[in-house]
């Protein structure tokens, strides 16, 4: 059964690094692709990155270069990695597991998720 699992937030400067892990505990994660996605308050919740098994990323174009998503299926883990990080990328994170191809850039595509750390940037 799969669990995700997320750490890895908290509280950064303007300008500073976070990475985020996304464990699965059900120790399935090799049978599907890893999504990232992210919700402001008052905003809906938003694709910001995915990565396939065989480890092909796509990105919110507007984030690219800033966020890189990463996996290591032996460890049954993603990571995003945030660098130079603003105070709109404030949101609550969330990774998803996307098993039945449905799309990837829609919360409808994915069919598990984590509870989603809170990532706070302040000026």
């Amino acid at each position: 059964q799969v669990k995700l699992v997320e750490s890895g937030g908290g509280l950064v400067q303007a300008g500073g690094s976070l990475r985020l892990s996304c464990a699965d505990s059900g120790l399935t994660f090799s049978v599907y692709d890893m999504g990232w996605f992210r919700q402001a308050p008052g905003k809906e919740r938003e694709f910001i990155a995915a990565i396939s098994l065989d480890g092909r990323t796509n990105y919110l174009e507007s984030l690219e270069g800033r966020f890189t998503a990463s996996r290591d299926n032996a460890k049954d883990t993603g990571y995003l990695q945030m660098s130079n990080l603003k105070p709109e990328d404030t949101a609550v994170y969330y990774c998803a597991g996307r098993e039945r191809g449905g799309s990837l850039y829609y919360t409808e595509g994915y069919d598990y998720w984590g509870k989603g750390p809170q990532v706070t940037v302040s000026s």
